[in-house]
């Protein structure tokens, strides 16, 4: 990365990664980590004043929500089209964008303040392949295209999940919807509704078992 290009520097009351946050950063960003790094000093910043992170967030903003996010990345093929819903301050989207280049993402946030913060953000880390759109999910199928993958964190429960999430696939795809310990019985509470929408697979899979101390546990559903 030439001087013109190096990002400046982070804000000194930013969040410093830890040792072992430092190495899984460096091998899921690698050339880009001085961008994720400024990533986190707008969450730390910006990202707080404006509403998007609670301020007791900041001290785990790597290990909880960076790192987190970034590791689902090794479930997603190269060159694919992603959708991320409901992504407010960029969980997983921006991060994944971060890790991989390769990728098409478009942001879907229906918050117009939210949304000005992202494409802020974007233009700021000059992510080119980083679409931001104004919309609900159920509303965004025009505007989004044909995607391969579609990533929701925090949004609702999975049986709420599924109807917003699944039509974006246009029956074809999956969706990797990023939980917690309660993955189990989201999947068992939306069975119904899983075969309504004609998946063909639901698995739970862990993100990031060699870099992070706890994994990120992600319900997959095929399609």
């Amino acid at each position: 990365m030439s001087e013109q290009e190096r990002p400046a520097p982070a804000p000194q009351d930013a969040p410093v990664p830890d040792p072992r946050e430092r190495r899984a950063a460096q091998q899921l960003f690698g050339e880009r980590t001085e961008l994720a790094e400024r990533y986190v000093a707008h969450l730390a910043s910006s990202g707080i004043v404006r509403g998007l992170i609670g301020p007791r967030e900041v001290p785990r903003l790597w290990s909880r929500h960076v790192l987190n996010c970034a590791v689902v990345q090794e479930h997603i093929a190269e060159g694919s089209r992603v959708a991320d819903v409901g992504s407010g301050a960029g969980l997983p989207g921006l991060c994944l964008a971060l890790a991989r280049p390769d990728l098409d993402i478009i942001l879907i946030e229906p918050l117009e303040r939210r949304v000005q913060w992202l494409e802020e953000v974007v233009a700021d880390l000059g992510l080119g392949g980083v679409r931001v759109v104004r919309a609900r999910a159920e509303q965004a199928r025009d505007d989004v295209g044909d995607v391969d993958v579609v990533t929701a964190r925090a949004v609702s429960g999975l049986v709420g999940l599924l109807d917003i999430t699944l039509p974006l696939l246009r029956g074809t795809g999956e969706l990797l919807a990023l939980k917690g310990r309660t993955a189990a019985e989201e999947i068992e509470r939306a069975r119904k509704k899983l075969h309504r929408h004609g998946a063909r697979s639901t698995e739970i899979v862990l993100a990031g078992k060699a870099l992070l101390a706890e994994p990120t546990t992600v319900v997959r559903v095929r399609l």
